[in-house]
């Protein structure tokens, strides 16, 4: 693949800043539409959800899933050893399968002739106006290129919070906590996002002691309470003990670990105990580098790239996407927003829509959701709103996996029946919840809903069960009195 072969001359249709989900995909859409593309990218193809969020995480997520797997063994009328945990075996897993994904982006980049410009990408000052001038810098190495339009995709880093002096050692992000040669015995994480949920499942499962903070008064924000309360109450039957409305706020270093200070919560008065490793996951911030935004009038808000509903920012031509722009951070709202930026830097006329854009949390039980929550649908107004629950454990195929834990919740319209929201906690919850995206895009109502045939067993009948529940009609659930 062309890689740092470009000169002062040449002049690209697009040039993109950054490879990860949004830039790649950005690029690669762009070359669907005849463009001649180049990606500028400091490190290693694929950003920060192949190399250090989406794919390593889920690697050790599905080790801890076959670890629970195996605990369950004797359901299934099995007999099996107490497994180990050979942590530097799971690591080369690990990094075998992110070698793989960036081998797969480069690959993708040569059958479409985009060229990738290693290094460090900035705008600078222009006379003519119909190019943009982007230098790029490696090592000692100054290249120039010439572009009609671009894309920043620059992605985002770990967020901290004041106090939390993260050294890498005791203090880490989730980019440290991914390579630790041990388990640590124990594991206070800050956050309960997304992130900071995860990589308590997964610590725990390994064998850690794992404590949660999160200031907010439920465990996954902005999730539905009924199912966040649900994998509150899994979470801490595995062991993990779960503060919130509680905040971290001082933090002492230490030989035997870290001394933390914890005010709020269940207790009145700060408590302050020992840890032996603390995990900062309080999400994370846009990464705008030294872009030289300034020399084009790009605006931002001091922490973002302020951007219209094409994508594009307040220069025309100049695009961004993905966590640079803030919002929802996440891979597919990045790829979703990069194959729009794309599509209307070559002419055509696009929009993410973001009604549709399913929550994914991979913890043991899954969590998943799109669309709006009982509660947000309440208060939106206009409408009545009427509920659809239906039980993992009532659902055939989940018995004969013996993963019988939660349930799927369906929210609708009470007249027309029209789905606005569907929350899933249970098992494969993230893979389930691409049908309810389907059925929110499609504007599906319940009364749609049953007039599709589910196959059986199988585990999505749920989603079924649950948008019949709505009126009361699910099958396979006792007649309400």
């Amino acid at each position: 693949m062309p890689e740092n072969r470009a000169v002062s001359s040449s002049l690209y249709d697009l040039i993109v800043i950054g490879s990860g989900p949004g830039g790649y995909t950005a690029a690669i859409r762009a070359a669907q539409l005849g463009a001649k593309v180049a990606v500028i990218e400091r490190g290693h193809l694929g950003g920060t959800c192949t190399n250090k969020g989406c794919i390593p995480t889920k690697a050790l997520v599905a080790a801890v899933e076959t670890l629970e797997t195996i605990g369950r063994a004797a359901d299934f009328g099995l007999k099996v050893g107490d497994p180990e945990v050979d942590l530097p075996a799971l690591h080369r897993h690990k990094n075998k399968i992110v070698e793989r994904l960036r081998k797969g982006i480069a690959l993708l980049f040569k059958s479409y002739n985009i060229d990738l410009i290693k290094g460090t990408g900035k705008f600078v000052a222009q006379t003519d106006s119909e190019t943009l001038r982007i230098e790029v810098a490696k090592d000692a190495e100054q290249l120039a290129l010439q572009a009609r339009q671009a894309i920043i995709a620059t992605g985002s880093v770990p967020a901290s919070i004041p106090g939390a002096n993260i050294d890498g050692e005791k203090i880490l992000t989730s980019d440290h906590i991914l390579e630790l040669s041990e388990i640590p015995p124990s594991l206070l994480i800050v956050g309960a996002g997304a992130i900071g949920l995860e990589f308590a499942s997964i610590f725990n499962a390994l064998g850690s002691e794992v404590t949660l903070v999160e200031m907010m008064p439920q465990i996954a924000p902005g999730e539905d309470a009924e199912t966040a309360g649900l994998l509150r109450r899994s979470l801490i039957n595995k062991g993990i003990e779960i503060k919130t409305g509680a905040r971290a706020e001082e933090f002492k270093i230490g030989p035997e670990g870290v001394e933390v200070k914890v005010t709020g919560g269940d207790s009145e008065s700060a408590l302050s105990s020992l840890f032996s490793t603390v995990l900062i996951a309080v999400g994370r911030k846009p990464y705008l580098g030294e872009l030289g935004l300034e020399q084009l009038g790009v605006e931002t808000d001091g922490q973002q790239i302020e951007v219209n509903q094409k994508m594009e920012t307040t220069r025309p031509g100049v695009y961004a996407i993905g966590d640079a722009v803030g919002g929802t951070l996440l891979a597919h709202v990045a790829a979703a927003e990069g194959i729009v930026a794309a599509e209307n830097a070559l002419g055509k006329s696009s929009e993410v829509d973001y009604r549709v854009i399913p929550n994914c949390i991979y913890t043991c039980p899954e969590m998943a959701s799109v669309g709006l929550t009982e509660a947000k649908a309440k208060q939106a107004g206009g409408c009545e709103v009427k509920v659809g629950r239906f039980p993992f454990a009532a659902n055939g195929r989940a018995l004969t996996c013996s993963e019988t834990e939660g349930l799927v919740k369906v929210v609708a319209e009470e007249d027309t029946g029209e789905v606005l929201g569907v929350h899933i906690i249970g098992p494969v919850a993230t893979e389930l919840i691409g049908q309810a995206a389907v059925a929110l895009k499609l504007e599906a109502t319940i009364e749609e809903f049953n007039r599709i045939s589910w196959a059986h067993p199988t585990l999505s009948e749920a989603i079924m069960e649950a948008a019949l529940d709505v009126r009361s009609e699910a099958i396979d659930l006792p007649r309400k009195g």
